[in-house]
């Protein structure tokens, strides 16, 4: 692959690498990725089920929750063909603009990702901090507007990542490090400068994780001042009680991500395999444990799965 720069109307396709180092075990790694999307597809798709048809969880806070499972489908669906083919079938090849709008997904998820546990962390302090006025705080149409904002957010984050990577020169071998094609790998392989890829990519992680992470820090803060101001210690922890599903989704979320960012600025010269396997965790524990964790600890949602799988009628 390597030689001459490619112009902009020669693109070359890309290498899609599974585990390097262990690869007498790619087979298990595929029946352990397999496991996981089938719990991320059906715990999701469940989600959205019950609360369709459950007229008691239409409300704000569930609202939220439709959307964060529509979302780990997202991120489900957009890794699956390329995680399928490489894993399954042994086919690493995949076109420019295949990558590319794989890309784009995997990185839209993620960013919306972000936003909606920023507004169901302002769904927890309006309930917690504000309960009389929770009603005419978050109406239908405010939900709807918060839910449209987080996704025009992301997309206008992450739809110019194509194209700056479109007006650079592939002159290398293109041998990506995952099953799926990431921008922070993307921009290893280009040979003109990348100064604007790498400025753009810093500015969108800063105004969206970076912001939003620091947002759902200082809600939490205001959520815990009003808690201490509870006399009970029991109604304390009843309504810390209400933000155990929320904390849980945010710590699954970002950690994964931190551990990611920290591996890859020191932990260069450690073997590659580390270094999917933590991309693989980032990307996809997440939409598996999501639906997990609220089933568990929402008991309209369990009550109903109870009854789902103890055959009772609805």
């Amino acid at each position: 692959m390597g030689g001459h720069p490619h112009n902009s109307s020669e693109f070359p396709p890309f290498t899609l690498t599974g585990l390097p180092g262990l690869e007498t075990s790619q087979h298990w790694m595929f029946l352990l990725l397999g496991t996981l999307y089938i719990v991320s597809i059906v715990g999701n798709a469940f989600i959205l089920f019950i609360i369709k048809e459950k007229q008691s969880l239409h409300q704000p806070m569930y609202y939220f929750l439709s959307l964060l499972s529509v979302n780990d489908l997202g991120v489900s669906f957009s890794t699956l063909p390329t995680v399928l083919a490489t894993f399954c079938f042994h086919l690493r090849k995949i076109s420019f603009d295949s990558c590319m709008a794989q890309m784009f997904f995997i990185h839209f998820f993620s960013f919306t990702e972000s936003g909606i546990l920023l507004v169901m962390s302002f769904d927890r302090y309006v309930a917690i901090c504000n309960p009389l006025r929770y009603a005419t705080v978050l109406t239908d149409a405010r939900v709807a507007r918060m839910g449209m904002s987080v996704i025009i957010r992301s997309f206008c984050m992450v739809f110019p990542l194509p194209f700056l990577l479109k007006r650079l020169p592939f002159c290398k071998a293109n041998v990506l490090s995952h099953a799926y094609c990431l921008h922070p790998d993307l921009i290893r392989l280009p040979c003109g400068d990348i100064t604007i890829n790498n400025i753009f990519g810093l500015f969108i992680v800063i105004s969206t994780f970076g912001l939003d992470s620091a947002l759902i820090l200082i809600s939490y803060v205001l959520i815990l001042h009003s808690v201490l101001a509870i006399a009970s210690w029991e109604e304390r922890l009843k309504t810390l009680n209400t933000c155990v599903s929320h904390m849980c989704a945010v710590l699954i979320f970002y950690v994964p991500m931190v551990g990611v960012s920290m591996a890859a600025r020191y932990g260069r010269h450690g073997p590659q395999y580390v270094h999917t396997l933590m991309s693989l965790v980032y990307l996809f524990v997440p939409p598996m444990l999501n639906p997990v964790i609220y089933s568990i600890k929402t008991k309209e949602i369990r009550q109903r799965l109870f009854k789902i799988l103890l055959g009772s009628k609805f």
